[in-house]
């Protein structure tokens, strides 16, 4: 039977091994399950609600350390732009608090939930600095990293600590914020974390070009990005990615999608320059406010590949090469693909099952260089095959020092990333 005395606890027997799932209730808790699993020599697995569960290779340990009760905003000051909050709060609700006073996460994080047959709008804020999240913006707003302040957690060690505040100009030193972006809960259990919000844009439109060529479509997106349109995001939905947002309202052609966001006035003008700019890229549509809402929000979580089971693949390369790229693997096998962040981004489903893990690497390496991350896949699969990149012996070595800095004796999500 559990014994701990501070979290909350339930135990059960599997296969003749007792199994703890700790549910804490503050960072105190969290410091005293940390503690005892570190004296126990016992592993932990951290979640919030499971939303992003199904990446990275599958986890065999002894314990879980369930974030979900973990929850509440503890500090907002709109006109200071600031946001703190405990790290189990679904980030649903926090998006829904920023809305009712006109404000968001400028980098707009993605929810994986759907892609991994899970309900939507279950990720929690704590999530989205573990997973380093981003989206569309991330061209002109960057992603998790870019937003946090400051954060409380307790590290491997059984020692809890924070690094920031809650105002932008707040590190002297080595920034742990930031090194907890990514990490998928491998170094640390962060319990607490303040975000910088912002504004969000009066109205928003977006140019949709059709008929583009992968190849045509990035050297349009490329051209309107370095434009004075200030376009705050480009993606390119070829058949038949593109059939599948905003319910077919975009119907079956490929659409170049660049938005523009600020004052009326503004995006006015600045649509009417693009206008101009492409006029001789192909038939031009514009979205309105409404339908650009949409639309990017299902970019962002990848909707056109969700309600499958497929191998899928998240490369990120440099614009110029990402089509190249992908249209060398669409030689070889049967691939579905979209592209996002002007073409840096690219959204792989392998339509015969098979990841292709060497494949699409070795392609990945040849056009340039990148990161593949296998998104979704099956558990045999993940445990089989590199999940993310791998990295060189340098970075390898050093992240290697980071994790012994933090959890020497592995006891948090061991084996997740590497």
């Amino acid at each position: 039977a559990c014994t701990f005395p501070a979290a909350s606890c339930r135990s059960r027997t599997f296969r003749g091994f007792e199994l703890t799932t700790f549910t804490p209730t503050s960072t105190e808790e969290t410091l005293s399950a940390v503690q005892w699993a570190l004296a126990e020599g016992a592993t932990l697995e951290t979640v919030g609600h499971g939303s992003k569960r199904g990446i990275g290779r599958p986890l065999q340990t002894e314990h879980t350390l369930d974030l979900s009760k973990l929850t509440g905003v503890t500090l907002y000051e709109p006109a200071e732009l600031v946001l703190s909050a405990r790290a189990g709060t679904p980030l649903a609700d926090i998006e829904k608090l920023l809305a009712d006073n006109h404000q968001q996460l400028a980098f707009e994080p993605m929810d994986y939930a759907p892609l991994l047959g899970a309900e939507a709008g279950r990720g929690t804020i704590g999530g989205v600095l573990a997973a380093n999240l981003s989206g569309p913006r991330r061209l002109k707003a960057g992603a998790a990293r870019d937003h946090i302040l400051g954060i409380h957690a307790v590290s491997g060690r059984g020692e809890a600590f924070k690094s920031g505040g809650r105002v932008v100009k707040n590190v002297t030193g080595y920034d742990l914020s930031k090194a907890m972006a990514g990490s998928w809960g491998t170094l640390a259990v962060v319990t607490d974390v303040t975000f910088k919000v912002l504004p969000v844009a009066e109205t928003e439109a977006t140019l949709a070009v059709r008929g583009l060529l992968d190849d045509r479509a990035v050297a349009a997106m490329a051209l309107a990005l370095g434009s004075s349109a200030e376009v705050s995001s480009a993606a390119h939905l070829p058949y038949p990615a593109v059939g599948r947002v905003a319910g077919g309202a975009l119907g079956n052609e490929a659409a170049t999608l660049l938005r523009v966001e600020g004052f009326g006035p503004s995006v006015a003008y600045r649509m009417g320059a693009l206008k101009g700019l492409l006029k001789n890229a192909g038939r031009l549509d514009e979205l309105a406010a409404e339908l650009s809402r949409t639309v990017w929000r299902e970019v962002r979580d990848c909707l056109p590949f969700a309600g499958s089971d497929k191998p899928l693949w998240r490369v990120s390369m440099a614009p110029s090469a990402g089509h190249e790229m992908a249209m060398a693997l669409r030689m070889q096998t049967a691939v579905s693909a979209f592209y996002d962040w002007q073409g840096g981004l690219i959204w792989l489903q392998m339509e015969h099952g098979d990841p292709e893990a060497e494949l699409v690497r070795a392609l990945v390496k040849k056009h340039g260089g990148g990161h593949a991350t296998l998104v979704r896949a099956a558990p045999a699969l993940r445990a089989a095959i590199p999940v993310f990149q791998p990295q060189a012996p340098a970075l390898a070595a050093l992240s290697a020092r980071l994790k012994e800095q933090f959890d020497p004796k592995n006891i948090l999500n061991p084996g997740r990333l590497f």
